[in-house]
């Protein structure tokens, strides 16, 4: 989200243009080799046993404990991999809004307005969906009552999220709002 952002055309006064192709180019050798990785992690194991999966999603750690054979190497390097990528991933993204809000902070205080405003709703969005996700890859493959809904909230409720937050942020949508209220609304 944040790479993308950070090359648009308003952006690209303050990023230069090598270092967004940089950061596009590292996203795109990330997510491969991260997937790379888990694929040859999972081909090896032996998968023998009940083909059900106690969740709502087939997910790579769901596919391990289908495994029947002691898998705690296997799980630990999943963690590694997956934990830390998405870690690294949140990490890089709060420091590059932080980048953000620390060059416009000496601009004209409308521009310092709709950047903390456009970053403070990009953050948000970070938070929600790397928060379950940070829950889900980073701890070690043990069933937690809690798993399903956080699966569920990571998978369906915070993407559904994510295109209500935008439109709210539109004026015409705004307005348009506003005068749906008022005109339900008892005096």
């Amino acid at each position: 989200m944040c790479f993308f952002s950070l090359c648009d055309e308003q952006n690209l006064r303050i990023t230069r243009t090598e270092a967004c192709y940089a950061l596009l180019m590292a996203l795109w050798v990330g997510g491969f080799a991260h997937s790379i990785a888990q694929v040859a992690l999972i081909v090896r194991l032996p998968f023998c046993g009940p083909n059900q999966l106690d969740n709502f999603f087939c997910d790579v750690p769901q596919v391990i404990k289908l495994a029947c054979t002691d898998t705690f190497v296997v799980e630990l390097l999943m963690v590694f991999n997956s934990g830390l990528f998405t870690l690294l991933c949140f990490l890089g993204l709060l420091a590059s809004y932080a980048v953000i809000l620390c060059r416009v902070r000496g601009s004209s205080s409308e521009g310092k307005s709709k950047a903390l405003s456009t970053c403070t709703t990009h953050i948000i969005i970070v938070f929600l969906m790397f928060g379950p996700a940070i829950f889900i890859y980073t701890r070690p493959f043990r069933a937690f009552p809690a798993d399903k809904v956080v699966s569920l909230f990571h998978t369906v409720i915070f993407p559904l999220m994510n295109p209500v937050i935008y439109t709210l942020r539109n004026q015409e949508v705004k307005a348009s709002m506003r005068r749906l209220l008022s005109r339900h609304m008892v005096c």
